[in-house]
């Protein structure tokens, strides 16, 4: 029986190194906290540990393009509810969409694409059928 779709979601509390000095998120940070979302969706949502997959295998999942949307500021003291569901799985790659949003508003929409590369060659890695089925998980089809 095939299970229902779903989104990840992680809290992250906005914090003053976040920010600029007005006090809202230094929009480079946003990068960042997309970063740790992906890293965070590895070791919590998919039950692969991140740091392993790049230590002990030698495996990365880098970013290789972002398109992002900043809707509305977010400050220092909030927390972002950001969430991650994926629009395409590829051989090696993943096109994942993410929104960040606090007390209701979207504040950030990005969409991601990370590849599985090897450390050593710097080449793209085919996802393995295990890893694929729990990527498969998270596919969330657009709407309409």
């Amino acid at each position: 029986m095939p299970s229902v779709a779903q989104a990840f979601e992680c809290d992250k509390l906005i914090r003053f190194h976040h920010c600029d000095p007005a006090g809202i998120v230094f929009y480079p940070q946003y990068f960042v906290l997309f970063n740790e979302l992906v890293e965070d969706w590895f070791n919590q949502g998919l039950a692969i540990d991140f740091a392993r997959l790049h230590v002990e295998d030698g495996i990365g999942i880098p970013m290789g393009s972002i398109e992002c949307k900043f809707l509305s500021p977010s400050k220092v003291g909030e927390t972002l509810r950001l969430s991650l569901s994926i629009n395409r799985i590829g051989k090696s790659s993943l096109q994942l969409n993410v929104t960040g949003k606090s007390g209701g508003e979207t504040r950030v929409q990005a969409t991601l694409t990370v590849v599985q590369a090897s450390l050593k060659t710097r080449r793209s890695l085919p996802f393995p059928d295990d890893m694929r089925a729990r990527l498969e998980r998270y596919v969330v089809p657009p709407p309409g």
